[in-house]
């Protein structure tokens, strides 16, 4: 098998784990959002702490606190994936799945935009027709809907701006990501100290203090570290192997499953306006990728010419 194969594989198993992570925290619907949002920051860190210690890098994590101006980056980045994550909870559990999916639809052209506007990179003129197409689905979806969808353009645009600011960190994923979730330990035990000794529940129905309440939830919480953590290392040796362009078309697994599993499996209700709506966002999304690999080619082809060429 080829590296690139081995890539691919690799990437696809990381998006589908986060695709069926819906059902995972499904079955935490008896914990508030916030809770499982701290025991998925507190379990993610261990994982990835024991990952580092295993690979010999924790100095690298000790590098990155270091760094004052990158450690910046890295809180910034940790709010932003933080409000991500409890999004994404949030809307598994209020029974919002397919809005989720519509988030991470949004996601890549809501990235292109911030590429021009805030990186100054061009875009082809199909791609800026391919982002006016999924804008225009939006609208759509608002004025149907009779509200605007807060959380599939929150989820959107808290990734697209981390994905922003991770260009700017040159740590490696996952001592980034071990730094984000190292900096939101403060917060996490104390959230975790008021709802198992406080009951503090600001947020949702639930009881708090979930950790401990059973066998099986008491797991649920643990293993959200691996659950979050593996599908990134994944990620991490995938796109050493393929192409961003690959990985990208690869990554739509995720809110494609998210999509199903709301409709198949955890009965949310799809209304004409999604009906119209999500059609033109795969149609958008086609475009830009067709786009995207018309450029790859030429970019390889040029590449291949450069290195043809005889030098004096």
């Amino acid at each position: 098998m080829t590296e690139t194969a081995k890539g691919l594989i690799a990437m696809f198993v990381a998006c589908a784990i986060w695709g069926f992570s819906s059902l995972y925290y499904n079955a935490l619907s008896e914990v508030p959002p916030m809770e499982v949002l701290a025991h998925r920051s507190f379990w993610s860190f261990v994982f990835l702490l024991a990952v580092l210690a295993k690979q010999g890098r924790v100095r690298e994590l000790w590098d990155l606190c270091r760094d004052r101006p990158m450690i910046v980056r890295v809180a910034l980045s940790a709010a932003l994936i933080s409000v991500n994550w409890f999004l994404f909870i949030f809307a598994v559990q209020t029974g919002r799945l397919v809005d989720s999916s519509l988030g991470y639809f949004i996601y890549p052209l809501l990235a292109v935009l911030l590429g021009a506007f805030v990186l100054g990179e061009k875009l082809a003129p199909l791609k800026w027709f391919a982002v006016a197409l999924a804008g225009g689905a939006v609208i759509w979806l608002t004025i149907g809907l009779g509200a605007t969808p807060w959380i599939a353009l929150m989820l959107a645009s808290t990734f697209a701006l981390y994905g922003l600011i991770k260009k700017q960190i040159s740590a490696g994923p996952v001592v980034s990501v071990t730094g984000e979730v190292f900096l939101m330990l403060p917060l996490v035990v104390f959230w975790l100290f008021a709802a198992h000794v406080w009951g503090w529940q600001p947020i949702g129905p639930q009881e708090a203090g979930g950790f401990g309440r059973d066998t099986q939830t008491t797991l649920l919480l643990m293993l959200a570290g691996p659950m979050t953590g593996g599908p990134l290392l994944m990620m991490s040796y995938a796109l050493k192997r393929v192409s961003m362009v690959s990985a990208g078309l690869v990554a739509y697994t995720n809110p494609s499953l998210q999509f199903l599993l709301a409709i198949t499996v955890l009965g949310e209700a799809v209304t004409r306006y999604h009906l119209v709506a999500f059609p033109i966002i795969w149609f958008a999304l086609g475009i830009y990728t067709w786009v995207s690999f018309a450029e790859e080619r030429s970019l390889r082809k040029a590449a291949r010419k450069s290195e043809t060429v005889p030098t004096s």
